[in-house]
């Protein structure tokens, strides 16, 4: 019989028979290493085809306080206080990440056993001791925690519980070992937990989202002057969300955390996709119109490189990176080409009228070469009547 890998029932069969005709075989002989071969062969396939159930949670402590003499009263250190015992063991009480850890480290009971999933592993320390820093009573006011309904503190005493949950289909880990490959552009002072934890929410929120699969090298020059001429209607934002989604490219809106300063953020999920994320902390359309395409031209340019996973951005902030700089550039040629701002003269000292008619002939909102303006001459006061004040939250809360 040739050795090959068993798929079937009948390629089982086969290999049982011919390790019975060969069992007596001598090791180091051709038939010997064929058994050998085989063996392995019918064990990898049993594994797959058979698999072992974990044994019950409760099974297993009740086992190992057999096994060590201990009463109830003994478990106090691992699950708490003797009535939290008495129900875990009567399985009224379902067992907290916290006791879990508890009760691997104490009594030794494997994790994916507590868990009840094979390989399964708990939050790393470091994991734990960094999202312990995370803003967590604003995240619970914003209902980041689900179900949840307790106060802060107990919030944090049973952070780890709620951080699988928080983290989601990210993985307990996945996101915070990931955070050293993140460009920040902000020149004041940010506190690094809150962003992590707002990264973390924007992305589970995305993961929530089923989008087609992004094709690399969507965003083009063309894609985002198609994009550009829908911030001529009304609804231009959510049809800018529509568009992105049928591309396979998620928009999430969520406002920033304290101490974080964003505008917006570009990345990626664990699967590739990319996410724009937007906090419209200015209520604007024209800040609105140029963070979406300053991520997007963070998309097309620089994620996949450098070893960079995100960028987070404070757009009021000046900078010198290459990178921003790149993405400032796509973003307000994307917007309005530079041989049409050239041409048009436009000033601060326009009339709105100029500025609308300027508009209506690219076919985009008046917002964007209004937002431009005001961001050349430094001077905000202008055409504050244009930038469309307040016109974006609405549109998405």
């Amino acid at each position: 019989m040739k050795a090959k890998l068993i798929k079937t029932e009948s390629d089982y069969e086969a290999a049982l028979e011919r390790i019975e005709e060969i069992f007596d075989a001598r090791p180091g002989t051709h038939e010997g290493d064929e058994l050998e071969l085989l063996v392995t062969l019918v064990e990898m396939y049993e594994a797959k085809a058979f698999p072992i159930d974990l044994p019950d949670p409760l099974a297993a402590i009740h086992f190992r306080m057999e096994q060590q003499g201990l009463k109830p009263v003994d478990l106090v250190p691992y699950i708490g206080s003797r009535p939290k015992v008495s129900e875990v063991l009567s399985g009224k009480r379902p067992l907290s990440l916290s006791m879990i850890r508890k009760l691997t480290t104490g009594l030794g009971i494997p994790a994916e056993v507590l868990l009840k999933e094979p390989n399964a592993e708990l939050p790393s320390e470091d994991t734990l001791s960094y999202a312990r820093h995370f803003p967590i009573a604003e995240m619970l006011k914003r209902g980041w925690f689900g179900d949840f309904d307790g106060t802060a503190a107990e919030a944090k005493s049973q952070l780890e519980d709620l951080l699988v949950d928080f983290a989601g289909p990210l993985g307990r880990d996945a996101m915070l070992a990931s955070l050293n490959r993140q460009q920040v552009r902000q020149g004041s002072k940010q506190d690094d937990h809150a962003l992590a934890a707002w990264r973390i929410r924007v992305a589970t929120l995305a993961l929530k989202e089923p989008l087609p699969a992004f094709k690399p090298g969507t965003v083009t020059e063309e894609f985002l002057s198609e994009l550009a001429r829908l911030s001529y209607l009304s609804q231009g934002p959510q049809l800018a969300k529509e568009f992105l989604a049928k591309n396979g490219i998620h928009l999430v809106c969520e406002r920033h955390l304290k101490k974080t300063h964003l505008d917006g953020a570009a990345l990626k999920l664990p699967n590739g996709a990319p996410v724009v994320a937007l906090t419209l902390r200015y209520d604007r359309l024209d800040n609105f119109w140029f963070t979406l395409f300053h991520e997007l031209a963070h998309v097309a340019l620089h994620l996949d490189q450098d070893d960079v996973e995100a960028f987070f951005d404070d757009l009021t902030e000046s900078t010198n990176d290459r990178c921003e700089k790149e993405a400032d550039t796509l973003a307000a040629n994307a917007l309005i080409p530079q041989r049409e701002w050239k041409k048009a003269r436009l000033t601060s000292k326009s009339s709105p009228a100029s500025v609308v008619a300027f508009a209506e002939k690219l076919r985009i909102s008046p917002s964007i070469p209004a937002g431009r303006l005001r961001y050349e001459s430094g001077d905000y006061t202008k055409f504050k009547q244009l930038v469309g004040q307040k016109k974006v939250r609405c549109l998405f809360e």
